[in-house]
C-alpha cells in the first residue's frame, strides 16, 4: 500500500497536464483529465494520483494525515509565473496616464522615464523595506494559484543594488510558500551614469556585478534586454557568453519591439527562455521550435500598453515551439501578479485554446525555469502544489473572467491558502 500524509479528496475534475514535457503542438491540449479525482503526498511529494476507486485500493493514509475536502472544486497544478521583476519600488502611474494620452513606452524611457524612473525609486529604497514589498506581493500571487515564481533584479543597474534587489527578494522568499527563482538581469537598461559610456557598463557587468552575484548564490539565471536602443545583438551574445561561463542559466528578453534576432540567438545557446517575441521572425519561430528553448509569452504587457500587435502564440505552436505565459509583473508594462488573468489574456488575445493556456501557465512555465521535474504538473514525485477552485468546470477558469475562484491552494502538500485566505 502506498503511505500518504496528505490527500486531496474528490474533485470534480482534475487537470494533471503530464508529461513528457515541454509540451508542444496538440500535447498541449492535452490537460489530463480525472475525473472524480484524488491526490495522496507524503513528505509534500505526489505519492498518487487518481480516482476513488484507486485510492481506496492503493493508498492508505497514516494517522493523523491532513484530508482537503476538494468535493465540488476543480483542481490543476499551481501557476508557475516564470517572468516577473518583483523586487522593484515606486510606481508609474503617472506613465501610465501619458500613454493614455497617446505617448509611447519607447517615447517615454527617452524622456527618462520607464525603467530609469523604477531605477531611481529602487536605489532609494531600504533593503529591508524592499523585502517587505515583495513578501505583500508573493501573498497575493499565492492568493491567486501561483506557487512557483521567477523574479528577476535589473532595478539597480550597479553593484550595490543589483545585490540589494536579489538579497531582498531571498528574505522575501525565505519560510514563504512560493518557490522563487532569481534572476540576475544587471543588463536591463544602461543606466543615467553610463549613458555616454556603454562599454564601461558591460564591463562592470561581466567582471564585477556578474562575479558578485555568482559568488553570493543569489541568481540561477542572467536575463538581458535584447532590444534597439537597450543592448544590441552582438552585445547581447557577450553578455551571455560571460554569464555562461560563470555558470548562471540564460534567459533573454527577446524581440519585444524591434525583430534583432534575439530569439535565434536564445536557441543557439541553449536558453531556457526566450521572453516576449511580440516582434518575433519566422527565422525566429523556427530556431525556437527546433530547439529546447522555451517561448515564453507575456500576454498582458500589449493589453496594458495598449498596443494592437501580440506575440504569435499559434505560429509558434503550430511550429512546434514549446510555449509558456507569463505576468512579467512590473511597473510599467504589466502591473498585475495575477496568472489567472494572464491566463485569461492568452485564451482572449493570443487566441490560445483554454488546455494550451492552462499548459503555458503550468507545465510549460516549468520548463521555462528548468523545475519541470519539480513542479508544473501533478505527477508522482512531483512537490504537491495544488489549486482547488471554485467553479463547475475549467472552462470556467476562461469563461468567467474578472473574479478570482481560487479556493485553496496546496504548496508541497501544506495548505497555504484556505477559504480564500492565506494559511500559512
Amino acid at each position: 500500500m502506498i503511505q500518504a500524509d496528505r490527500v486531496v479528496a474528490g474533485c470534480r475534475q482534475l487537470l494533471t497536464c503530464p508529461g513528457p514535457l515541454p509540451k508542444r503542438r496538440a500535447a498541449m491540449r492535452d490537460v489530463g483529465l480525472v475525473e472524480n479525482a484524488w491526490i495522496a503526498g507524503r513528505n509534500g511529494r505526489i505519492v498518487f494520483v487518481g480516482d476513488e476507486e484507486a485510492f481506496q485500493r492503493e493508498v492508505e493514509s497514516l494517522p493523523g494525515a491532513v484530508v482537503l475536502d476538494a468535493r465540488g472544486l476543480v483542481g490543476l497544478p499551481g501557476f508557475v509565473d516564470s517572468h516577473t521583476h518583483l523586487p522593484f519600488a515606486g510606481s508609474r502611474e503617472d506613465e501610465f496616464a501619458l500613454r493614455l494620452q497617446g505617448a509611447t513606452y519607447q517615447e517615454l524611457a527617452a524622456r527618462g522615464m520607464g525603467i530609469r524612473s523604477t531605477v531611481r525609486q529602487t536605489r532609494a529604497i531600504a533593503k529591508a523595506d524592499l523585502a517587505a514589498l515583495c513578501r505583500a506581493r508573493l501573498d497575493s500571487m499565492l492568493l491567486h494559484g501561483t506557487t512557483t515564481a521567477e523574479g528577476k533584479s535589473g532595478y539597480g543597474l550597479n553593484l550595490p543594488d543589483e545585490i540589494k534587489q536579489l538579497e531582498a527578494l531571498a528574505e522575501a522568499a525565505a519560510g514563504h510558500p512560493i518557490d522563487v527563482v532569481p534572476t540576475f538581469m544587471g543588463a536591463h537598461e544602461v543606466p543615467d551614469e553610463y549613458r555616454e559610456r556603454k562599454e564601461d557598463y558591460l564591463d562592470l557587468l561581466i567582471h564585477e556585478v556578474m562575479p558578485a552575484v555568482r559568488a553570493k548564490g543569489l541568481a540561477r539565471f542572467f536575463d538581458v534586454f535584447c532590444e534597439d536602443g537597450v543592448f544590441t545583438l552582438e552585445e547581447t551574445a557577450r553578455l551571455v557568453e560571460a554569464a555562461a561561463r560563470a555558470g548562471f542559466g540564460i534567459k533573454i528578453h527577446a524581440d519585444e519591439f524591434v525583430p534583432l534576432g534575439g530569439s535565434e540567438l536564445a536557441a543557439r545557446v541553449g536558453a531556457a527562455s526566450a521572453e516576449h517575441l511580440i516582434a518575433i521572425r519566422e527565422s525566429g519561430i523556427a530556431a525556437l521550435a527546433g530547439s529546447d528553448t522555451v517561448a515564453t509569452l507575456l500576454p498582458n504587457v500589449p493589453f496594458f500598453l495598449m498596443q494592437e500587435k501580440r506575440a504569435p502564440a499559434r505560429r509558434l505552436i503550430d511550429a512546434g515551439a514549446a510555449v509558456a505565459i507569463a505576468s512579467d509583473f512590473n511597473p510599467g508594462s504589466s502591473m498585475t501578479e495575477n496568472m489567472l488573468f494572464v491566463l485569461q489574456l492568452g485564451v482572449f488575445l493570443l487566441r490560445m485554446t483554454i488546455e494550451e493556456a492552462i499548459v503555458a501557465a503550468t507545465a510549460n512555465g516549468a520548463c521555462a525555469v528548468r523545475l519541470q521535474n519539480e513542479v508544473g504538473s501533478l505527477e508522482v514525485g512531483k512537490k504537491m502544489d495544488v489549486i482547488l477552485c471554485d467553479i463547475p468546470n475549467y472552462y470556467f477558469l476562461a469563461y468567467h473572467p474578472g473574479v478570482n475562484p481560487v479556493r485553496h491552494v496546496v504548496k508541497s502538500g501544506r495548505i497555504a491558502v484556505r477559504d480564500g485566505r492565506l494559511a500559512y
